[in-house]
């Protein structure tokens, strides 16, 4: 930038993107000057040197709030884990179940774990009933990422969100609310 740049002729690249040709770097600084904006260079292993005059500062600032911007647009996805035992209630199912959809529908993995303790090693059926009962359940919002196995005392399976379910749903959840605008008693 300015005085820094260290090469004896430069292209020239007005404020607006003209080209104004190849001059010394002296001339090149006072034109930048005369403009009150800063000479930059943005290809310095060109030969000769692009160099473009700018306002520096304004440019540092924009490219912060590009990047500001595009951090702000990612998403983070975390795995999440719901942990069932093979002689669960009917209610505790639902609310586990339930839970597991609400982390599905915020864009998170799910990994569910069975827990066998004791006798209930020897029917690991009981814990792929559960598994695939949750895969059922929550089935228009996810698919299966990872089938279900046993891993030693555990058996776990890995459900991931389906985005073009969730879209479909947003879609379909979309029109009900926009034919009932005017429809009701009253």
């Amino acid at each position: 930038m300015n005085e820094r740049i260290r090469a004896r002729e430069v292209r020239l690249i007005d404020p607006d993107g003209g080209q104004l040709g190849v001059k010394p770097l002296p001339e090149a600084l006072s034109i930048a000057r005369s403009m009150d904006l800063d000479l930059v260079e943005v290809a310095p292993d060109a030969s000769p040197p692009v160099c473009r005059i700018m306002d520096f500062n304004r440019y540092k600032y924009e490219s912060a709030q590009r990047a500001k911007e595009s951090r702000r647009k990612t998403t983070s996805t975390s795995i999440k884990e719901m942990k069932y035992r093979p002689k669960i209630g009917t209610g505790d199912f639902d609310t586990k179940t339930r839970q597991v959809a609400k982390f599905l529908g915020e864009g998170h993995k799910v990994k569910i774990t069975i827990m066998f303790r004791g006798r209930e090693m020897s029917h690991p059926e009981l814990g792929k009933k559960i598994l695939d009962h949750v895969a059922e359940t929550v089935g228009p919002v996810a698919k299966v990422e990872a089938e279900p196995k046993l891993d030693g005392r555990n058996m776990t399976m890995v459900l991931a969100p389906d985005r073009r379910a969730q879209q479909a749903g947003r879609v379909e959840g979309r029109r009900p609310e926009a034919a009932g605008d005017g429809a009701g008693p009253g």
